[in-house]
């Protein structure tokens, strides 16, 4: 449907000015008529089709565990590898190795960040890696050779349960927090204090440390029905310190209790969620008959041909020198698709042109609103909107040919991660915080919990709105 709307702009200036003596002198009338069409054309049409994804690059601290079979959807595993950023500092002060009680693996889940059942207990493995992780590394990378399987280093069984449970804390947002604890043996506090003694040059860089300490396995042992999002993974060391107590004559000391993270998950080091999936049959159906479908951590993107080149053409048909290009926008419906446990479209999409989609997620890249969109899915109009591509069809306009790679494009779901109150902190989605800032720190492959949604390109809408001016009721 094409709709135009027409406002007309008029001034007419008139001065009359009366002298005692009743000379009257008239400054004379002056008359500027302009219209000014705004023109809003949304006649446009887009067709999209699924294909296939079958790995992803991690590129987030956001770590998955766990396997669920859901009707509807198929069956998925996922496990993790991580190397570890190291603290720059150890305390050592009234510290000796025998000191040091015990070490633990933290890994923290928010309240809700799972998919499936809450209630079923689930196991998990520790191993040491004994050689460097690959960089880069892909969401089909298999640990076989990188540990010793005979030797695991601890082991645990959780669930995703709050109310009643152990380790649940408050975040500073207020946010529920729950700390799944694994007891790893004391030697490694131990032999951490001690190179940390011995050679600090090793905790200087993520790098110098991962020669050191190659990082950890952390496999799913046993249970099905639930992966976990985990959104901070460290090795805390609990330790006793020995201070003197001041004042006191003869000198007396006392015995404090420590905690020290003193490795963690951090953005700079190589993780990776180990993810294999089996599509239900009867996705991979939908698809072949020629639906859109998004599937994700793995499965399917969408790829679709946006109409920039006859958006631009009838954009230099009907504007005039005085054209201004006002907004362009694309909203595409997305349907839930029914399975076991209630999974949803994706929080957040990625609207890449297709020779790009690669080279976007082997970087730290942000929307560029040029060749690279994103758009929040919105529960209430069941949609994405794509609301800033002004620039892109500006860019569009200004060719002289517009070529394929102008046009093609692919959807996938994505991960985006903001900046809030300048800060350098960074929070996702689903974490419940009120961000008021719309900065975007970073997006990457979705890789944190299953999700899926059917594309309706039949009724997507493409909005192009632009300007032209009249003067005198004449084109310029």
């Amino acid at each position: 449907m094409k709709k135009t709307a027409i406002l007309s702009v008029g001034m007419i200036a008139a001065l009359s000015v009366a002298s005692c003596d009743e000379a009257t002198s008239t400054a004379g009338g002056s008359l500027v008529q302009d219209d000014v069409e705004i023109v809003i054309d949304s006649t446009f049409t887009v067709s999209g089709r699924a294909v296939i994804s079958d790995i992803v690059q991690s590129r987030t601290v956001l770590q998955l565990i766990g396997k669920i079979d859901a009707e509807g959807y198929g069956s998925l595993s996922s496990d993790i590898v991580c190397q570890y950023m190291p603290s720059a500092y150890v305390d050592t002060i009234g510290v000796t190795p025998d000191y040091i009680d015990s070490v633990k693996l933290v890994l923290s889940m928010y309240k809700g960040g799972f998919a499936g059942d809450s209630v079923v207990p689930m196991g998990l493995k520790v191993f040491a890696l004994d050689k460097q992780l690959p960089s880069p590394i892909y969401s089909d990378f298999n640990p076989e050779g990188y540990y010793d399987p005979s030797k695991p280093i601890g082991s645990t069984t959780y669930s995703a349960l709050i109310d009643g449970a152990e380790h649940i804390v408050a975040d500073g947002s207020g946010s529920i927090v729950k700390d799944i604890m694994v007891k790893l043996p004391t030697e490694l506090g131990v032999r951490l204090f001690n190179q940390f003694k011995t050679s600090k040059e090793t905790f200087a860089t993520p790098q110098a440390f991962a020669e050191w300490f190659p990082g950890l396995y952390i496999s799913n042992s046993f249970g099905s029905g639930r992966v976990t999002r985990i959104a901070s993974n460290m090795i805390n060391v609990y330790y006793r310190t020995k201070q003197p107590i001041p004042n006191t004559d003869p000198q007396r000391d006392t015995i404090l209790n420590g905690i020290g993270t003193y490795m963690a998950v951090t953005p700079e080091i190589i993780t990776n969620n180990n993810i294999a999936y089996k599509m239900a049959e009867n996705l991979k159906q939908r698809a072949l008959s020629g639906e859109a479908l998004l599937v994700a951590p793995t499965g399917y993107d969408v790829e679709f041909k946006f109409p920039a080149k006859e958006i631009a053409e009838r954009y230099k048909a009907q504007s005039g020198a005085l054209s201004v290009i006002n907004a362009l926008s694309f909203t595409l419906p997305a349907k839930e698709i029914e399975n076991k446990y209630g999974l949803t479209p994706p929080p957040y999409v990625l609207m890449v042109k297709k020779k790009d989609k690669d080279k976007f997620f082997a970087g730290t890249q942000v929307n560029d609103n040029l060749s690279s969109f994103y758009a929040a899915y919105n529960s209430a109009t069941e949609s994405y909107t794509f609301s800033s591509m002004r620039d892109y069809i500006i860019d569009v306009i200004k060719k002289d040919e517009v070529s394929a790679e102008d046009e093609d494009f692919i959807i996938c779901p994505a991960l985006v991660s903001f900046y809030v109150n300048s800060s350098s902190d960074y929070y996702y989605y689903y974490y419940g915080y009120n961000n008021t800032s719309t900065q975007v720190s970073s997006i990457t492959p979705y890789v944190t919990e299953p999700v899926m949604a059917q594309l309706d390109f039949e009724n997507a809408k493409i909005k192009f709105t632009f300007s032209k001016q009249t003067l005198g009721g004449k084109k310029k």
